[in-house]
């Protein structure tokens, strides 16, 4: 059979898969949500099936159910961003709101700016793109807006373009967890105002604050209609919603609906978000969800620092994740590695900067750890793994040593892993799973080698 080539935008894009979810591994890599956390929809899931029926099963508009997008100008307007209805674009998530920003400013050989380290999942978006990266650096402060000026008067002073636009996520950065101060939001408005250039503003997490005091958003902030707001129902209602927005200058706005190409987001989707946003059921979900993340993250900073005392962390006030940096001799692509052999998976942070050859950049120590949905239990256990995989690397072994020793003991600490995800109807009896993991062990059953998963599929009721 003749070999098709791949389109460029293809060939850019290396051919590998989301977060990881093997069945036996604690999940540090997904910035999934915590499923017990999730609403009730039910009612008004049967409200869009009956009320709203003859909608709710049509095609849709492309811009959007008109209710949803009110109801998002007045939750935006809340926080002074001064937005109406018709400059809302209903999405299927944030990233189909980036994938549109994209078609809408960017052509192949075109710039941006985005921070080193970004959001991960943006990266193959742009590049796909055909876009070149110009990377700026942060502080605990943000994106660093001195090195933004001066990076572009560079460009300037050399002919060369102009950045077509500066993508950030300015509350609880993925995946440093900074937020970005008033200040640096101020000025970098101003420089891009100056320069002529959009601003990508990409906030899912903004509402899971856990302390401290609200900064305005960029979109707030904007009196320039510079600012192209990105955002998703996915981190406070459910990421299997998949309905996100952009908010836009009413002109950008009309363009991006003739780029979207879905025949319309989820007329049933919409209805049953909207339904239950009315019923006043936000305020309560997002404290919900402040309450429990919060508590996850504290799991999650006292593991690390009991496990990793060697590690610098950024404790974050919100959000999903904290960003670790190892000391010098530690290569995080080989304890990622090290680290799924052990049963926990994380990214390291090399997957984070779209530029490799940054210079200084300290990508080979940094790796980002996601509390969100894993639980309480299976974060004490999943550090306690990483730490186990960090030894194994210093000895000089990428790949767990396969001991039967070893491996019991990561059996057994994956009790409280198991009994948090097997059916509720299994009775649970300790001992008796050990004895079931003996027996593998004695078999032969279990090892790196062989399909560990087999223990977490084992019949464990007497």
């Amino acid at each position: 059979m003749r070999q098709v080539s791949l389109a460029r935008r293809a060939e850019r894009i290396a051919p590998a898969g989301g977060a990881s979810h093997h069945g036996h591994a604690i999940p540090f890599d997904s910035g999934d949500g915590f499923p017990p956390l999730f609403p009730d929809l039910t009612a008004a899931a049967h409200r869009a099936l009956t009320t709203y029926r003859d909608e709710t099963l049509q095609y849709g508009g492309r811009r959007g159910l008109a209710e949803l997008r009110e109801w998002i100008a007045g939750y935006m307007n809340e926080e002074g961003a001064r937005v109406a209805a018709d400059e809302i674009l209903i999405t299927n998530g944030a990233k189909h709101g980036i994938e549109l920003v994209c078609q809408l400013l960017l052509d192949e050989g075109d710039a941006l700016v985005v921070t080193a380290p970004t959001y991960l999942t943006a990266i193959p978006i742009f590049r796909s793109f055909g876009a070149e990266f110009v990377e700026v650096g942060q502080d605990a402060e943000g994106l660093d807006t001195d090195e933004l000026q001066a990076t572009l008067q560079r460009l300037k002073q050399d002919g060369r373009k102009m950045p077509k636009f500066i993508y950030n996520v300015p509350d609880f950065h993925n995946p440093t967890g900074v937020t970005m101060t008033r200040r640096r939001r101020e000025a970098l408005l101003e420089i891009a105002a100056r320069h002529g250039i959009y601003v990508v503003e990409d906030t899912p997490c903004r509402k899971v604050r856990f302390e401290g005091t609200a900064e305005p958003t960029l979109k707030s902030l904007d009196h320039d209609q510079t600012v192209i707001h990105v955002n998703t129902f996915s981190k406070l209602i459910a990421p299997g919603s998949r309905i996100g927005w952009v908010a836009a200058a009413q002109e950008l706005v009309a363009r991006m609906l003739q780029l979207k190409s879905d025949g319309g987001s989820s007329q049933l989707v919409q209805r049953i978000i909207v339904e239950w946003c009315k019923a006043g059921n936000f305020p309560v979900q997002s404290e919900k969800a402040r309450h429990t993340y919060r508590s996850h993250r504290d799991f999650m900073v006292a593991a690390v620092k009991r496990d990793l005392p060697q590690v610098s962390m950024v404790e974050p006030h919100g959000g999903y994740y904290v960003w670790l940096t190892f000391p010098d001799n530690v290569d995080t692509n080989e304890l990622t590695k090290c680290a799924a052999e052990a049963g926990v998976t994380v990214i390291p942070g090399s997957k984070f900067y779209a530029v490799d050859t940054r210079k200084g950049s300290p990508w080979k120590h940094q790796m980002r750890l996601a509390y969100s949905h894993a639980s309480p239990e299976q974060i004490d256990e999943g550090t306690r793994r990483l730490a186990g995989a960090l030894q194994r690397l210093h000895r000089g072994a990428v790949r767990c040593s396969g001991k039967s020793g070893e491996r019991l003991r990561f059996a057994i600490g994956s009790f409280a892993y198991w009994k948090h995800h097997l059916q509720a109807h299994i009775v649970l009896d300790k001992a008796h799973i050990v004895r079931r993991i003996g027996g593998c062990f004695q078999r032969g059953d279990l090892g790196p080698s062989r399909d560990r998963t087999r223990a977490a599929r084992l019949t464990v009721a007497e």
